[in-house]
């Protein structure tokens, strides 16, 4: 009897096992996706047969094929006619009219990449000023709140309901009462814990606020991938601001978990901010199906793409990814960047977690001669994101590039400068997620005067940062060392 129960319980657990593997396989394999993520989800759905299942509900499911994000179609319209006239010109650009145009025609490549694979055009005249933390950050942005005549398009990962996210609700409120036309997108999952009543007086005072492609109910969406995870702002179409920097009390230094937060997000004056409004007005059209913007007469174009002149003389394309395009737009910039490099490469992220066509072009940069430096942040804020930061950053410094982490509170940027010419600014930081699963925009700029500022801050963060050596690597545990190494297996679902 003993014998014949073990058996039947053996046969039991072999068909299960049989049936787990084969949904398993289906599961992985009935949508495409990058080879290293379709091996790690299938091991972890193979040797976690229920457990693995849920997470993957959480992490591994992808982007329904009925959500689409089209452009306005009288932005279509105006963007080819604007292609047309900057590709002719791509390469032979006159430095006379604008210095910076020099730098255009070295990355012509790129500039043309970006309008083919992201219908960003080069956008100029822009003033640009840069914030690295969250206060100065945050009286900037009221202040150009309160002298608001027109609109205001806020669309941030994070507008959390503490103290400064409702300092900041309240100036909405004001302006939505005084005739602005006020909208907000915020992504659930960031803003965990921000509900539609938080929101309440906004729709009260005649605005608009909604969770991006309407997931309000977290524990129902069941969905940590695809995530809005851009940080835009537009003012009257005329000013916008664009990086890292969200709506909560912890960018503001105030979290004691966290402590001082540096980051880094600019504040545009000028043409650049048309590029920040057409990635609203995108999300906004995929979200708000019933109330979409097309600016289709002179009169609402005007209101929505005004015309801005300024003394500034930076030169940007605004540029978004995410996982309802494989073409990897922010990455592709990315990997165009570093190519270009002849002398120097400074990145700032907080998670360095890059994939192979990344590492090779790092690899290929540094034993080119290039200096390549990368800060990242001495403390997690998420402890497997953190551990495989760790294991990249020794892995790169035995390369030749010089990581440093940051000590003085918690390190959130996510820039590049390269030559001391070109500079990213966004919400994208180095790792797959940002690659591949997350919706993000950065500012890809064409200014010396900016690279200038940006490496400035650069060696600030150095300056508050160690090292990593090989006294370092050597002095850690081996329990640390294990747990770098298995969190970076985890890579591609990070």
């Amino acid at each position: 009897m003993g014998d014949e129960m073990i058996v039947e319980w053996t046969t039991l657990l072999n068909i299960i096992v049989i049936i787990n593997a084969g949904l398993a396989i289906f599961t992985v394999f009935r949508q495409p996706r990058d080879i290293a993520a379709t091996w790690a989800w299938l091991l972890l759905l193979v040797f976690l047969p229920i457990l693995g299942f849920f997470i993957y509900s959480f992490f591994g499911r992808r982007l329904p094929k009925k959500t689409v994000f089209p452009l306005p179609v009288t932005v279509q319209e105006r963007l080819q006619r604007t292609f047309d006239q900057q590709k002719s010109q791509l390469g032979r650009l006159d430095v006379t009219e604008n210095p910076n145009n020099a730098l255009i025609n070295d990355a012509s490549g790129m500039a043309e990449m970006f309008m083919n694979i992201d219908t960003a055009p080069l956008l100029g005249q822009n003033e640009i000023e840069t914030f690295t933390g969250g206060k100065p950050f945050m009286e900037a942005v009221l202040k150009d709140i309160d002298q608001a005549k027109q609109s205001i398009h806020i669309e941030f990962y994070t507008f959390y309901a503490d103290k400064i996210g409702q300092k900041v609700l309240d100036h909405l409120v004001a302006k939505a009462k005084a005739g602005v036309a006020v909208r907000v997108l915020y992504d659930s999952w960031g803003s965990m814990g921000t509900t539609k009543q938080f929101f309440q007086p906004l729709f009260d005072a005649g605005g608009w606020a909604y969770p991006f492609l309407r997931n309000e109910l977290n524990v129902i969406d069941m969905r940590a991938n695809f995530r809005d995870h851009h940080k835009i702002i537009t003012i009257d179409g005329t000013y916008g601001y664009i990086g890292g920097l969200n709506i909560g009390d912890q960018y503001m230094g105030w979290d004691p978990k966290f402590g001082n937060w540096r980051d880094c997000s600019i504040r545009i004056h000028g043409q650049g901010v048309h590029g920040l409004q057409t990635k609203f007005l995108t999300s906004w059209n995929a979200t708000v199906s019933e109330q979409p913007i097309n600016p289709a007469t002179e009169a609402e174009w005007a209101s929505y793409y005004p015309t801005v002149s300024t003394a500034g003389q930076a030169v940007m394309q605004i540029v978004s990814s995410g996982p309802d395009s494989s073409m990897e737009q922010i990455k592709m910039g990315y990997l165009k960047l570093i190519q270009l490099a002849k002398h120097s490469i400074k990145i700032t992220t907080p998670y360095l977690i890059p994939d192979p066509s990344v590492l090779d072009a790092l690899k290929i940069a540094v034993k080119s001669g290039v200096q390549v430096e990368i800060v990242t942040p001495d403390m997690p804020d998420h402890p497997f994101v953190y551990r495989a930061t760790q294991y990249y950053s020794w892995q790169l410094s035995k390369l030749g590039i010089k990581v440093y982490a940051y000590n003085k509170g918690f390190m959130h940027a996510k820039t590049i400068v390269v030559d001391g010419k070109y500079v990213s600014v966004g919400s994208a930081n180095l790792d797959y997620r940002s690659f591949e699963l997350n919706f993000e925009a950065n500012a890809f700029v064409y200014d010396e005067t900016l690279a200038r500022q940006m490496v400035a801050i650069f060696a600030e963060n150095i300056a508050d940062s160690t090292l990593q050596t090989d006294d370092i690597l050597a002095a850690q545990s081996l329990w640390l060392t294990i747990k770098q190494h298995f969190s970076r297996l985890l890579s591609p679902l990070l």
